[in-house]
């Protein structure tokens, strides 16, 4: 993406120089392009960069505010394209489960969630198996089990896809629910200590296939898992 900055504060071709060196600096940005008669900088970009961290790269003699775009829209965009995948497949399996209720006489909420649970372990685990090593490295990266134990991280792929069959089937489900709650409730700790360390680092929830940073959704997506598994584990007892 490109985009049109307005920057004060150049009086001569060095700040001209020094503009262009220190935004190049800044991770993602690929070209730069500084004009001091226009008082402009046309950036090009991998993926969308807030003002404030621009602003940070640049001398404080130098101000650089927004010509041709809203800030907020291009953040919510960059947002969207981002998780974009994650979106995608939450939204394909909530539709497909919640179809899956039109059949019966009335809506059955345990079992909606376990159809849930079941497409989620089962999806998830399919784009972990597509480069198992790519998964196995982005995972002990923060995971608090596999940092320690690094062949969890082989097994977590196995035990995601192992949980999508037995909600599949309705295996036990006191033993299932227990595993789940048990299993996301570990996993959940080091995604809550990269997001809280502001970790710049790759979440391997879709294993290796799609480059997803560790944030809020990955939080939210472990969290709506504990939540399910808690509920239908508590139904059962």
């Amino acid at each position: 993406m490109v985009h049109k900055y307005q920057v004060t504060g150049m009086t001569c071709s060095s700040c001209e120089a020094t503009v262009k060196s220190a935004l190049l600096m800044v991770e993602n940005v690929t070209n730069v392009e500084v004009s001091k008669n226009e008082n402009s900088a046309t950036i090009t970009m991998d993926k969308h960069i807030a003002i404030s961290d621009l602003q940070k790269a640049l001398p404080e003699k130098y101000k650089i505010s927004a010509l041709h775009h809203s800030e907020i829209t291009e953040q919510t965009k960059s947002w969207f394209e981002t998780y974009k995948p994650i979106l995608l497949i939450f939204f394909y399996i909530t539709l497909v489960t919640l179809l899956g209720q039109v059949f019966n006489h009335h809506f059955d909420g345990m079992q909606w969630m376990q159809h849930f649970m079941a497409g989620f372990f089962l999806v998830f685990s399919f784009f972990k198996m597509l480069n198992l090593k790519g998964f196995a490295e982005s995972y002990v990266m923060y995971d608090v089990v596999a940092k320690r134990l690094p062949a969890w991280a082989f097994i977590y792929a196995f035990t995601e896809l192992a949980l999508g069959i037995a909600f599949l089937i309705n295996f036990n489900p006191l033993i299932t629910n227990s595993v789940t709650f048990v299993v996301m409730s570990i996993s959940i700790i080091g995604v809550l200590q990269s997001v809280l360390n502001k970790k710049k680092i790759q979440c391997a929830c879709l294993g290796a296939v799609f480059n997803l940073p560790m944030s809020t959704v990955t939080i939210i997506e472990d969290a709506l898992m504990i939540a399910m598994s808690g509920i239908m584990l508590i139904y059962v007892i």
